[in-house]
């Protein structure tokens, strides 16, 4: 039996050591605090005199309510409560101490989180402000809000959480949108993959996530001001929302990607054609120009030297270790030196006939490509035959087109007038042992040979319609875009792209002048050459029509010898790869990548689901189809993987319950 109330100056009480909570003891006082300081203590402690009776004891320890204690030390300490404040306290009369402490704790009930959220929502609807909410029980407005949203969740639903066939975690995905029917719909809609991954989707299925380029381009600040709602997750501050007015983004895209296209058009170009997506198709069959760097005028090219010394002078002086101050020097002339080269730029005359496609790019950045010629903006050509017709040449027309342009062979040898002396069967014959004899040295010059067949590959690559070459070697790029739409959007494609860009930017505007070119590379920039030459005329598609099973082989081949890891370059999803097999093969792969269990517990499944289910389940892993894996690599990691099947309903809720734990207000 305990005394009657008696109120003890908090400098006189000390912690027991018969306090049965050991765990967790100092877990949110400063909540506790917050609650004490605004809504006063609650319930008193219980404590016992330490050394001597009631009335001649100077010090009492509190066998029950330590974390209140704690929370009444940590007001004095923030100057919040005086060191005197008196404390309402129940003496003990002769109980022990673990029985009476352990009583008080074990014979707690703490409320439902429901009912927690549900009375947070009340307080705001009585008046109360958010901050001031979090003011007073000592958490974040941010948690506020939380505990808010989800008391706001449709009744039927909470009704489900108490009784135990929501969790916490469910519960929080259908607090992504207010409207009560959607989250009803959906409960009901659902079938065996209740997860919240897939109660999210299913609740924004209509929004754009604010990860998908077009929001990256316009900015959701932008979207926002222009009156766009943003669907925020309140417990997944990674996810960034989602944008509701698809149409106005869609126009926002639109006016921004019109603004690139005027400034563009403003450059000199004949026309300029604006639309999100890139049209490889029409593309596909367009001539393309690419600028050009231009020889840096005497006056350039004499400070160029000029630096160029000054930077000799200061390497000469510095022994191989520069100062502070000649770094900076040396700094500022590689500076000057690379503002006054000249950089890769159109001619005005290939921007006449030409024009450039303006784009939304695969990473949410406005994509350009400029330079492509239609075929009626395509010069005449003239031939000489045109010309002993008496028809004059255009303005327009070159000697030879642009790197990627040529549209006839370059002009007949110096020694043509000495060939017509001769008869044709003569002619043959003297090159057929020409000929011959080219063979057999390039053969034994292996150098030579080597950029005998960069030339020619690079002749093929990037000038079309002439040969440019003695050699017959034929190189041809298969487009891809037909067979994979999106393929040409994706970092691979425009990783290719770019170098092939680089490589015209260099490479000479007439054909005839390639040779010269060729030779004057060091080794590596030949190698370079050779490889990207080679890389754009790999063929390894698979058509039924299209019999090729030694070059299919050979593709096998380069693979293995590349190490191919295509992780880097693609993944299963349900879009790109379980959603277009059978159920049976859906099942196979997630019982070689995730294991039997794995598979038995979505045979039930849906094809849909079954499929968001298989990309879940091996996206971890890194698994590819057996036509994607190259032999001698791994055809997946082995790690673990969470199935969330019906059977493990009671490890969910346990989980869910500890988390639940993190929202609602402590008990004093």
């Amino acid at each position: 039996m305990t005394t009657m109330l008696r109120e003890i100056p908090l400098a006189r009480l000390v912690p027991s050591a018969a306090n049965v909570r050991k765990t967790g003891r100092d877990a949110r006082i400063d909540e506790l605090a917050a609650s004490i300081a605004a809504h006063g203590l609650l319930q008193n402690l219980t404590v016992r005199p330490v050394g001597g009776g009631e009335e001649e004891a100077s010090r009492f320890e509190v066998v029950a309510g330590g974390r209140r204690l704690a929370a009444l030390k940590l007001l004095v300490k923030e100057k919040r409560l005086p060191k005197s404040f008196a404390v309402p306290c129940r003496m003990m009369a002769g109980e022990d101490g673990e029985e009476v402490s352990l009583a008080e704790n074990i014979t707690q009930a703490p409320m439902h989180p429901a009912d927690q959220y549900e009375a947070f929502t009340r307080l705001v609807e009585a008046g109360r402000g958010v901050e001031e909410i979090a003011a007073r029980f000592g958490v974040s407005a941010t948690v506020v809000r939380q505990r808010m949203k989800l008391g706001a969740v449709s009744p039927k639903l909470m009704t489900l959480y108490r009784e135990g066939e929501v969790s916490l975690d469910q519960l929080m995905a259908f607090a992504v949108t207010d409207d009560h029917a959607a989250q009803r719909r959906v409960w009901a809609e659902l079938g065996w993959n209740k997860s919240k991954d897939a109660i999210r989707r299913a609740l924004t299925a209509a929004h754009v996530p604010a990860g998908d380029r077009r929001v990256q381009l316009v900015g959701v600040e932008a979207y926002e001001a222009a009156g766009g709602v943003v669907v925020r997750d309140l417990f997944d501050e990674t996810s960034g929302g989602w944008l509701a007015d698809v149409a106005l983004l869609d126009r926002l895209v639109r006016t921004r990607l019109d603004e690139e296209g005027a400034c563009v058009l403003a450059e000199g170009w004949k026309w300029v054609e604006v639309d999100p997506e890139y049209p490889h198709a029409l593309v596909a069959g367009l001539r393309r120009l690419y600028p050009r760097t231009l020889e840096a005028s005497e006056e350039t090219a004499m400070r160029i030297a000029e630096l160029e010394v000054e930077k000799a002078r200061l390497a000469e002086t510095s022994d191989g270790e520069l100062s502070d101050e000649a770094e900076a020097a040396w700094q500022r002339i590689e500076d000057e030196i690379a503002a006054l080269r000249p950089q890769p730029e159109f001619a005005a005359e290939d921007r006449s006939i030409a024009g450039a496609f303006v784009s939304l790019g695969w990473d949410g950045a406005v994509r350009i490509e400029r330079g492509f010629v239609r075929a009626e903006d395509e010069p005449a050509i003239v031939t000489p035959e045109m010309e002993e017709e008496g028809e004059g040449a255009p303005d327009t027309a070159h000697e030879s087109e642009s790197v990627g342009a040529s549209d006839g062979e370059a002009e007949e040898p110096d020694d043509a007038s000495t060939l017509a002396m001769l008869s044709d069967k003569l002619t043959a014959e003297l090159s057929a042992h020409r000929t011959l004899a080219l063979r057999d040295a390039l053969t034994e010059a292996p150098c030579i040979a080597q950029r005998a067949v960069v030339h020619a590959l690079a002749a093929r690559t990037f000038f079309r319609y002439v040969s440019g070459t003695a050699l017959e070697i034929e190189s041809k790029t298969v487009g891809l875009v037909g067979h994979a739409p999106g393929i040409g959007d994706t970092p691979t494609e425009r990783r290719i792209a770019a170098r092939h860009a680089a490589w015209a930017s260099r490479l000479p505007t007439d054909v005839s002048d390639l040779w010269s070119f060729v030779m004057g590379l060091d080794e590596t920039a030949v190698l370079d050459l050779l490889a990207h030459c080679a890389g754009v005329t790999v063929n390894a598609v698979r058509l039924p029509w299209d019999r090729r099973p030694s070059a299919l082989t050979h593709a096998d081949g380069l693979a293995e010898a590349l190490g191919l890891d295509m992780t880097r370059f693609w993944e299963a999803t349900a879009a790109s790869y379980f959603s277009r097999i059978t159920k049976g093969r859906i099942v196979e792969a997630v019982e070689e990548g995730a294991g039997r269990a794995a598979a038995e517990r979505i045979v039930g499944l849906k094809k849909a689901e079954m499929a968001v289910e298989a990309e879940r389940l091996l996206h971890p892993l890194g698994w590819l189809p057996p036509m994607l894996r190259t032999k001698g690599r791994p055809a997946f990691t082995t790690v673990e993987v969470a199935v969330n099947s019906p059977a493990d309903a009671a490890t969910d809720a346990s989980v869910s319950e500890e988390r639940a734990r993190d929202l609602p207000i402590p008990a004093e």
